[in-house]
C-alpha cells in the first residue's frame, strides 16, 4: 500500500529547526510542513507591518530554509508552510532574493485571499464576536487585520503545479500537512462526501493536529507528573513524523538517534491539545470526531493512528481579526525580607494613591506575583500574610493598561523616587519604559464562499 512520510517543522514563529534538519537527514521524510503562526502571531506581525510594510510575515522562514534547502534539494524534500502571515506574497519574494545571493533556485508558490478585512469593514451586518455575540460595529474603525483560516486545497493546487515550497497566509493549522497528504496519497478533498473519503480526511486531519505543535508531539512540554522526567534528551529532541498511508491510518514516530519519546501519553496528550469538543473538531477541510481513535504503542517510538471518523465540513470559516485596544506599559518591582509582602503592598497602594491624584486615565491597574501566582491566577490561592512575610523575597508585576498613549509613557515615572522614599529594601525595577500598543482579538465566521472565490495560487519560480 502507497504510503508517505510527512515531518512536523515550527509550531510558532522562533521555534527551533535544527530538529527540522534531522527529519529531513534521517527521517525519510517527502514534506515538512511548518506552523508559524500561533494565536496571536498575526497581532506581533501587524505591528511589523505597520513600522515597514514590506514586512508582516514571519521573518524566521528565511535563515530556516537557507539552512534547510541545501539538505530539502539534495532529498527531493518539500516544505509547505503558512510564514506568510499578512505578507505572504513579501515573504516569498524574501526567500527567493536570499536564494538568488546564493545562486539557488526553487519553484516557491504563494497562496492567498485569506485577507478579509475588506468584508468585515464593509459589511452592515454579521461577523459577531464568535463567543460574546458583540456587534463589529463596536471595533469596526479600529480593525487592522483580518484573516480566515483556508482549508488545504489551494496547497493541494501548488503542490499538484510542482512547488518545492508553499507559502501560505493564515490556513488551518493541520491543513498544512493536509495538503501534502491529499497530493502524495490521491485522497479526494473537493466535495469529499463518502464515508471513506471523509475519515480519510479525518485520519489526515488528526495527524495534522498531532504534528502542528513541533516537539510537544513527542514529549516536549509532556506535563505528566512523575513521568516527564523519563522523557530523554529534550536538548536533542525529534520532531514528530508521520507515516501516512492510502487507507489514512498513519504511525507517528521521529527520527532515529534523537531526543523526546513517541509513546502513548505523548501521543494522547497532543490530540487533546487545544480541542473543545473531540466528537466535532471543526476544520475547513472536514469535521473530526475523535471519540473512535485508536493508539496502538508499538513500541520504540512508533505509535500507530487509527479510527478517525470525519463528516462534511460546514458552510462557514472561522476568522481571526484584530483592532487597536489602547496601550499598556508594565514595570516589575521586588521587596526584600523581613515583611517583604506587606511592603510590596504598600508599594502597591501608593501606587493606586498616585493614579487617582494624578488623574492618570486608565482602564485597569493589573496586578500579580511572579513566582507566586502569575503562572495560574485564581488556581493558586497565595499563603497567609504571615507567611508571605517571611519570604526572602517577592516581587510584583504592575501593568497599566489605557487608551492614552501617554499616559502609559508615563507610568514608568511614578516609580523611581519610591526606591529611596518608600518601603525599605527595594529590590529593583524592571520595565520602567516600555509602552507597547495592545492589539485585541476578534473571532468570528464569514460565509465560506466569500473566501474561496477569493484564494489563491501563484508559481512563483
Amino acid at each position: 500500500m502507497k504510503s508517505i512520510r510527512i515531518g512536523a517543522g515550527l509550531g510558532f514563529y522562533g521555534d527551533n529547526w535544527e530538529p527540522v534538519a534531522a527529519s529531513i537527514e534521517r527521517g525519510g521524510v517527502q514534506f515538512i510542513a511548518s506552523d508559524h503562526l500561533a494565536e496571536l502571531t498575526l497581532a506581533i506581525l501587524q505591528k511589523d507591518r505597520q513600522r515597514d510594510p514590506t514586512l508582516g510575515y514571519a521573518r524566521d522562514v528565511v535563515p530556516m530554509l537557507l539552512k534547510l534547502w541545501p539538505l530539502m534539494r539534495e532529498r527531493g524534500v518539500r516544505f509547505v508552510c503558512n510564514a506568510g502571515g499578512l505578507n505572504p506574497l513579501g515573504a516569498a519574494q524574501a526567500v527567493l532574493a536570499a536564494f538568488k545571493a546564493r545562486g539557488w533556485q526553487a519553484r516557491v508558490a504563494v497562496v492567498s485571499g485569506d485577507d478579509v478585512l475588506p468584508r468585515l469593514l464593509e459589511a452592515e451586518a454579521g461577523f459577531d464576536h464568535l463567543f460574546t455575540q458583540a456587534p463589529v460595529a463596536g471595533v469596526r474603525e479600529r480593525l487592522v487585520f483580518a484573516n480566515a483560516y483556508v482549508g488545504a486545497q489551494p496547497i493541494v493546487d501548488a503542490l499538484d503545479a510542482g512547488a518545492e515550497i508553499v507559502i501560505t497566509g493564515r490556513v488551518a493549522d493541520a491543513a498544512l500537512f493536509l495538503g501534502p497528504l491529499v497530493h502524495g496519497l490521491g485522497w479526494t478533498l473537493g466535495g469529499a462526501t463518502s464515508e471513506q473519503d471523509l475519515n480519510r480526511l479525518a485520519q489526515g486531519l488528526t495527524v495534522g493536529h498531532l504534528l502542528e505543535c513541533s516537539g510537544q508531539g513527542s514529549g516536549g512540554n509532556f506535563g505528566s507528573q512523575g513521568a516527564w522526567q523519563a522523557i530523554p534528551d529534550l536538548a536533542h529532541i525529534g520532531y514528530p513524523i508521520a507515516e501516512v498511508y492510502e487507507d489514512g491510518t498513519a504511525l507517528i514516530t521521529k527520527a532515529p538517534d534523537t531526543g523526546g519519546r513517541i509513546n502513548f501519553d505523548t501521543v494522547r496528550q497532543q490530540l487533546l491539545y487545544e480541542v473543545h469538543n473531540p466528537h466535532a473538531y471543526f476544520s475547513p477541510d472536514v469535521v473530526l470526531d475523535m471519540g473512535h481513535i485508536t493508539l496502538h504503542d508499538e513500541g520504540h517510538d512508533r505509535v500507530r493512528l487509527t479510527g478517525a471518523r470525519g463528516t462534511a465540513p460546514t458552510d462557514t470559516l472561522k476568522v481571526v481579526a484584530g483592532f487597536r485596544d489602547g496601550y499598556k506599559a508594565e514595570v516589575t518591582w521586588g521587596f526584600s525580607w523581613p515583611d517583604a509582602w506587606d511592603k510590596a503592598q504598600e508599594a502597591q497602594a501608593t501606587i493606586r494613591t498616585l493614579l487617582k491624584d494624578k488623574r492618570i486615565p486608565h482602564d485597569e491597574l493589573y496586578v500579580e506575583y511572579p513566582g507566586l501566582n502569575s503562572a495560574h491566577g485564581a488556581l493558586a490561592p497565595l499563603p497567609k500574610a504571615d507567611a508571605l512575610n517571611q519570604s526572602n523575597e517577592i516581587w510584583t508585576r504592575l501593568v497599566l493598561r489605557t487608551q492614552d498613549k501617554a499616559a502609559a509613557d508615563g507610568f514608568g515615572r511614578l516609580f523611581p523616587w519610591i526606591g529611596l522614599s518608600g518601603p525599605a529594601y527595594t529590590c529593583g525595577f524592571t520595565g520602567l519604559h516600555n509602552t507597547s500598543e495592545l492589539l485585541g482579538i476578534w473571532p468570528t465566521l464569514i460565509p465560506r464562499a466569500v473566501v474561496e472565490q477569493g484564494v489563491g495560487m501563484e508559481l512563483l519560480s
